[in-house]
């Protein structure tokens, strides 16, 4: 700038200015005065205050608070005690939690001076209110001197009774202008008179304050290096209506803007509150329901706006919460809503549960006339969240519809979770169990094939170190098994389980004692056939007796010279079982492994399995049957298969191991392979893509999916699930290229065939998201350690695509499908893929 140019002037934009408001409270001037001995008299609690105490100096301190437009806008903040010698002086800096360019125009700061006034209370001596802005726009800055109003705390309002400055003339206000000349540099500076003037001046202002009514409070505001002239920040998109400032041709502000996150000087104060419900809305919300809640409201009917938007709530997924203005809603056409079988679950969030009318009325009066409810919403009032075991009582009568397919999937994750909400949660409703156990009980007494399953479930529950959990289950053995004996054939079957549990225990040592010793893998092969052997083990052959891995197979026998022991780290056994009517029955007995994840898994699959079915879509599912028998051990059903790593190593591709099994010369299309065996492959691999995709399995490579010789692919080992991957960059829907180039390459009208059997099972599993994510969230409470403490409801109902319609949803998943197709992504991606799929 030229300097010879002195109508060039400078100054800096507000809106440039990114620092935290800053501002030093200083002292305070003036002569406090005694209560008078008549007042005294008047007031004898007067005698308690500092002023009495020690009229000198007594304990005084400062609260300010940044206000705008009779609102606040910071929490007030306060000067930290001081013990005052000679004056009151604090010199104390004190910053707020807001940068000068989100200030608004006309922005003040109240401070109020206390003294105190008895134990735990004080008195205002005075207060001030500061506009931070001058009339010219421009931001205030250096020393500035407030008038205290004697015993008034300071107004924050717009038109303030307690203003800082009042127009009387005094001679220290006079001084005071002259001396911020002085300092700005608008006078000239002589040292040797300056040091004469400014002893003078103290000589005055001792004098002014001795004979002066008023008390002064001082500030000192920071000084930039230029006036900063209140901006806002500009919006490119909004047309200004405003007066517009001349802009300088280079906002030129000298100070650097710190970030306003690591300014040493600012705090950050979590509020524990903050997630909590404004106790001042609750209040009203309640109140105005007690007005609500007439004999009129049996009456009410929404018009169709409101139904239109009570339509909208009922559609809202499990997970989704209420907003306050939905709850009232949904509470003030509740009597409407009893014939809706949606309304239940939404209805029950929209009870205060800790006002025991609305209680009343919501469970002994709404819920007995409500209408039947489907299954899914019966398992979400099963969730962890519904503590009156009213509502789970009504929630179990309505399972009683369901088939034993469904109780079996649901199995009783839901039964701890009912036992640990009656254990463990303080606003309980009520303690008392709400007859799921018992529910589960009779169905498993009713059904033998369930019966076995419930048993085993037990079994493995009993058997884990939580003792409290272990002493749950407990008693509900005892109950299962005292119902089971006053059962038709109990006695039978109650010895079939105790012959079941002795050949579990017998396999399960077998197993342990093959994976700890040093053995190589033939001789522990060896060593296993000549136990099975053995017929003092009573293995080789046994009374008929029902498999525990699937109840319906009742087996005589272990075939010795079949069985043998796989190569991997645990090294399960392979045990081909004699069958009552002739046939084999081979399963993998695992011991060290945790198998109760892979059962939720595969019942998952099976439930979805069923639901594909029911719309007359059969994609060839494998849910092979698994079942924990302990914490760490297990049993699952082999299926004849070989690894996709196995077939590429032996035959090159997948089709040449398909049309080594099942050559057809003739075929057209379907590459010298049977086409049943080719429409097989591709149903089973369109299902399983879009199960794992759902249940988000991890951890895929060539060694865990399998083809059977028939066409039948499918997936084992669920270890990572719900999104969980040990490794990075994994595609969100598993195709690999094996499987693509096994169906012709995705030009090819198999391929086509797959994306379109994706699409459909994709759309019926969606109808019934709210069934899949319910069952999801008990599994939660099932104790697995890998699905424990994680928002598996959430991470299952991303994947539904619930807040798409219909066609945007297929389209969603047809971009997933072709993020993955090897031809159509970019190389570098491509490779991404290509690692993820190796071992």
């Amino acid at each position: 700038m030229d300097k010879d140019n002195r109508d060039d002037f400078t100054f800096a934009k507000l809106s440039d200015l990114k620092l935290p408001v800053t501002f030093r409270i200083s002292q305070l001037e003036g002569t406090r005065k005694a209560h008078t001995y008549t007042e005294l008299l008047e007031k004898p609690e007067l005698r308690f205050h500092g002023v009495q105490q020690s009229p000198e100096l007594s304990d005084l301190y400062v609260t300010c608070q940044l206000v705008a437009d009779n609102k606040p806008l910071t929490i007030p903040f306060r000067t930290s005690h001081k013990a005052f010698k000679k004056d009151y002086t604090w010199n104390e800096w004190i910053t707020l939690p807001i940068r000068y360019c989100d200030l608004p125009l006309n922005a003040q700061v109240t401070f109020t001076v206390w003294d105190i006034a008895g134990p735990r209370s004080a008195i205002p001596v005075g207060g001030s209110t500061f506009r931070l802005f001058g009339k010219k726009w421009s931001l205030r800055r250096g020393k500035h001197r407030l008038l205290l109003w004697p015993d008034r705390e300071a107004d924050g309002s717009i038109e303030t009774t307690t203003p800082s400055k009042v127009d009387t003339k005094d001679e220290m206000g006079r001084l005071e202008k002259l001396v911020k000349k002085y300092e700005r540099g608008d006078m000239p500076k002589s040292d040797w008179l300056d040091s004469m003037a400014f002893r003078k001046m103290a000589e005055i202002h001792a004098a002014e304050t001795e004979k002066s009514e008023n008390l002064f409070l001082y500030i000192d505001l920071p000084r930039f290096d230029f006036p900063v002239i209140f901006s806002e920040p500009e919006a490119s998109n909004v047309a200004s209506t405003s007066a517009v400032l001349p802009q300088p041709a280079t906002p030129a502000l000298v100070v650097q803007p710190a970030s306003f996150a690591t300014d040493a000087g600012l705090w950050q104060v979590v509020d524990p509150d903050v997630a909590r419900e404004n106790p001042v809305e609750d209040k009203h919300r309640r109140l105005v329901r007690s007005h609500r809640s007439s004999p009129y409201d049996r009456e009410l009917k929404p018009n169709a706006k409101i139904r239109d938007e009570l339509s909208e709530i009922l559609n809202y997924a499990p997970s989704q919460p209420l907003t306050s203005e939905e709850k009232d809603l949904i509470w003030k056409f509740r009597f409407y809503l009893t014939r809706d079988r949606r309304g239940l679950t939404k209805f029950l969030k929209s009870v205060t549960w800790r006002d025991p009318s609305e209680v009343k009325q919501a469970v002994e009066e709404l819920l007995p006339q409500w209408t039947e409810i489907d299954t899914d919403d019966a398992l979400e009032l099963l969730g962890p969240s519904t503590v009156d075991s009213r509502v789970r009582a009504f929630a179990v009568k309505q399972l009683n519809r369901a088939d034993d397919d469904l109780v079996q999937a649901l199995k009783f994750e839901s039964v701890a979770s009912d036992q640990r909400s009656s254990r463990s949660t303080s606003s309980a409703i009520s303690y008392d169990d709400s007859g799921l156990a018992d529910f589960l009980i009779v169905r498993a007494v009713r059904n033998t094939i369930l019966g076995n399953r419930f048993h085993w479930y037990l079994m493995v529950e009993i058997a884990m170190e939580d003792q409290i959990i272990a002493k749950m289950y407990g008693r509900v053995v005892f109950k299962f098994m005292s119902k089971l004996l006053e059962s038709e054939g109990g006695v039978e079957r109650r010895d079939l389980m105790r012959r079941q549990g002795e050949l579990v225990e017998t396999l399960a040592k077998r197993a342990r004692d093959l994976r700890t010793s040093k053995d190589p893998r033939p001789k522990k092969i060896e060593k296993l056939r000549a136990f099975l052997a053995d017929s003092k083990n009573n293995l080789a052959s046994m009374p008929p007796l029902p498999l525990p891995l699937n109840a319906r197979v009742q087996v005589t026998g272990i075939v010795a010279e079949k069985s043998s022991v796989f190569k991997s780290n645990m090294f399960p056994m392979l045990l081909y079982f004699q069958c009552a009517d002739g046939g084999e029955y081979p399963l993998i007995f695992k011991d060290g492994d945790d198998m109760r994840q892979d059962q939720l898994v595969i019942q998952l699959f099976t439930l979805m399995d069923r639901l594909l079915r029911k719309e007359n879509l059969d994609l060839k599912l494998s849910p092979y049957d698994v079942l924990a028998t302990g914490p760490s051990q297990g049993m699952a059903q082999f299926i004849p298969s070989k690894t996709i790593a196995a077939i590429v190593s032996e035959y090159g591709t997948l089709l040449n191991y398909l049309r080594a099994h099942y050559p057809d010369e003739g075929s057209v299309g379907t590459f010298g392979v049977e086409p049943g065996v080719i429409d097989t492959f591709v149903k089973s691999c369109a299902g399983y893509c879009v199960v794992t995709y759902l249940l988000g399995v991890g951890d895929r490579h060539l060694d865990n999916l399998l083809l059977a010789p028939d066409g039948h692919f499918f997936h084992v080992d669920f270890g990572y699930i719900l999104g969980r991957d040990p490794k990075p960059l994994a595609p969100p829907v598993k195709v690999c290229k094996e499987m693509v180039d096994a169906m012709g390459g995705v030009q090819s009208v198999h391929y086509t065939r797959f994306k379109n059997f994706c699409f459909t099972a994709f759309t019926i599993l969606r109808k019934s998201a709210n069934l899949i994510l319910n069952l999801v969230t008990l599994m939660v409470d099932a104790n697995i350690p890998h699905i424990k403490h994680r928002d598996v409801h959430e991470q299952v109902l991303g994947k539904f695509c619930l807040d798409m319609t219909e066609e945007q949803a297929i389209e969603h998943f047809e971009k997933l499908l072709n993020d993955i197709s090897p031809f159509t992504v970019v190389l570098d991606r491509m490779h991404d893929w290509a690692q993820y799929w190796r071992s």
